[in-house]
């Protein structure tokens, strides 16, 4: 209870931070762009906007994401934080949309940039608090395996990468006079946007549409229960990400010749042996008689 406490404060101040961050961003983005004109920093202005827009959806999805189970919920509202996760992928695509236009426009009309030095002293300020920012976000997604905070760290991660691109793009354009060489730059951030928008949204889909974990973590799952002494097997295993935890069935094949006593003790050491190695993972637990011919999952998919 106490390490589940923890998460949940790990995630809100996670998501505190990343509006702190976008907030002060946006206001030194914004004096850059009206000092520099330059279509790389609009660019970057255009996607703190959409990171402060992402960030309060992200707040608000763990926030309710971490609400306890009720009475017409009950596998929990996890899933809120996977709703987020689509909703920062529309802003991603959609700001990527609005900087295409204006790089697009700046190509056929291209316009000198003024003030670079104060354009590279944003950035550089832009990426010394989003690599802060970003360390944070790895370090909580890691304590608590939010899908929320996955997603926008790999937003900022990418911002990353698109604060060192305006910096390029400023120090190439003084350098060769080209002023095309701008609003080149603010394409490839695009099509890096939409990329990452991409990626975004097939996470949260993957937790919406209950997509299984993968083949290494369900092996460890069956290495786990099979190391039980006791337990003859299992089948029909299905797991899911519910956004704020994993949710883990199996049926255990035990010895039909146990006391209901027995075989209830062997599937509850299996229960603790799974949620030791799996974060703020429920287990469910069926039990019955090895060698019992049943209507399986296994089969079902298998054809």
């Amino acid at each position: 209870m106490e390490s589940d406490a923890q998460g949940d404060r790990l995630r809100r101040y996670a998501t505190y931070a990343s509006v702190s961050v976008a907030s002060t961003l946006i206001v030194a983005k914004l004096g850059a762009y009206l000092l520099t004109d330059s279509v790389s920093i609009l660019s970057s202005l255009i996607d703190s906007c959409t990171d402060l827009m992402a960030s309060v959806v992200t707040l608000l999805g763990v926030r309710h994401a971490l609400r306890p189970a009720d009475a017409n919920h009950r596998f929990g509202h996890g899933k809120a934080e996977a709703l987020a996760g689509l909703a920062q992928a529309a802003f991603i695509a959609g700001s990527a949309v609005l900087l295409s236009v204006e790089a697009a426009r700046r190509m056929i009309r291209p316009e000198p940039i003024g003030e670079g030095a104060m354009g590279i002293a944003v950035m550089l300020l832009s990426i010394v608090l989003t690599a802060g920012l970003v360390t944070f976000q790895r370090r909580v997604q890691a304590a608590t395996g939010s899908v929320a905070i996955g997603a926008d760290r790999l937003h900022y991660s990418g911002d990353l990468l698109m604060n060192g691109a305006v910096i390029a793009a400023i120090l190439l354009t003084g350098a060769t006079g080209l002023a095309i060489v701008d609003p080149l730059f603010g394409i490839g951030i695009a099509l890096f946007l939409l990329n990452g928008a991409r990626t975004v949204a097939r996470d949260a889909l993957d937790v919406l549409m209950d997509r299984e974990l993968g083949e290494e973590e369900r092996a460890r799952i069956v290495e786990l229960a099979r190391a039980e002494p006791g337990v003859r097997g299992l089948h029909d295993l299905r797991t899911r990400n519910a956004g704020t935890g994993l949710f883990i069935e199996l049926h255990l094949e035990l010895d039909g010749a146990l006391t209901l006593t027995a075989a209830h003790d062997i599937a509850d050491r299996v229960e603790r042996r799974l949620r030791d190695a799996f974060v703020n993972a429920e287990v469910l637990v069926h039990q019955e008689p090895a060698g019992l011919a049943d209507e399986r999952l296994d089969n079902r998919i298998a054809g």
